[in-house]
C-alpha cells in the first residue's frame, strides 16, 4: 500500500514537472480578475495548482491574501516570495484546509489529476460557506479540439507531447464540469469561455471580434472553458 501511495505521488510530480508550472493564456486570468471585480468582497484567495503563481497578480486588488497549492513548488513561485502549501492534488479532498477560502481558483487543472471529482471535492472542502469556486479546463468543445479528435482520434490538448500527455490525462467536458457542480450542492453555476484560441493549423488566434467568453461563440473558439460557483451558505 506505501508503495502505491509513492508510486502515485511520483506520477503526480512527474506530471507537474512536466507542465514546468505554466498557463500560457492571459485572457483566462484576465477573465477570472473581470468575474472577481463584481464577485468579490475580498478574503482569502487560494489558488490550487498554482504552477508560478503567475495568477495571483490578477487577484490582488479583489482579495486581501493569496495562498498558493501544488505538488512541486517551482522556482518562479519562491522568487515572488508568496505563501506556499505543499500538496499532492491527488490527495486534496481529505488533505486541503477546511473551510478556509473565500475564493478558490483552480484552473488548468483538474485535467492533471487521475480523479476530478476527487479534487473537486477537496476543491468544497477548502471554500468557506458561501465562498466562490472558478475551475477552468481545456475547452474539449472549441472547434480546434473537435477537428483533432476527427482528423487524429484524440483531443487537441490530449495529444502525446511536451505539457499534454501525459501531464493531461482527464479530458472532461463543460458538462462534467456543471455535473461536478450540482453533485457538491454548489450553486449560482455559470459556464464562461476563456474567448481565445487558436485556429486549426496555425500558430494564429481567432480574432477578437469572433470570439467571446459566453454562448456558442465562445464555446467555439476558445481554448478554455471555466465553471463559476458557490458554496452554500451553511
Amino acid at each position: 500500500m506505501l508503495a502505491e501511495t509513492r508510486e502515485l505521488e511520483s506520477r503526480t510530480v512527474d506530471r507537474a514537472r512536466q507542465s514546468a508550472g505554466s498557463n500560457d493564456s492571459s485572457r483566462l486570468f484576465e477573465l477570472v480578475r473581470e468575474i472577481l471585480k463584481s464577485r468579490s468582497k475580498g478574503g482569502v484567495a487560494y489558488d490550487v495548482g498554482c504552477g508560478t503563481g503567475s495568477l495571483q497578480k490578477f487577484l490582488k486588488d479583489f482579495t486581501d491574501s493569496y495562498v498558493g497549492v501544488d505538488v512541486v513548488q517551482h522556482t518562479e513561485f519562491k522568487e515572488r516570495g508568496m505563501t506556499f502549501l505543499p500538496l499532492d492534488l491527488e490527495q486534496a479532498e481529505t488533505n486541503l484546509p477546511v473551510a478556509a477560502a473565500d475564493v478558490v481558483c483552480c484552473l488548468e487543472t483538474i485535467e492533471h489529476v487521475e480523479n476530478p471529482r476527487s479534487l473537486m471535492r477537496g476543491l468544497v472542502r477548502l471554500s468557506k460557506p458561501h465562498g466562490l469556486l472558478l475551475v477552468s479546463t481545456p475547452n474539449q468543445l472549441s472547434l480546434l479540439s473537435k477537428l483533432g479528435l476527427v482528423l487524429k482520434n484524440e483531443f487537441v490538448h490530449f495529444q502525446e507531447r511536451p505539457g499534454l500527455y501525459p501531464a493531461h490525462i482527464s479530458a472532461l467536458l463543460e458538462i462534467d464540469l456543471i455535473r461536478l457542480a450540482h453533485e457538491n450542492g454548489l450553486g449560482e453555476v455559470e459556464i464562461r469561455y476563456s474567448g481565445e484560441g487558436r485556429i486549426p493549423g496555425t500558430k494564429l488566434t481567432w480574432p477578437s471580434w469572433l470570439t467571446s467568453t459566453r454562448g456558442w461563440r465562445g464555446r467555439a473558439f476558445s481554448d478554455n472553458v471555466l465553471l463559476i460557483a458557490r458554496k452554500a451558505k451553511s
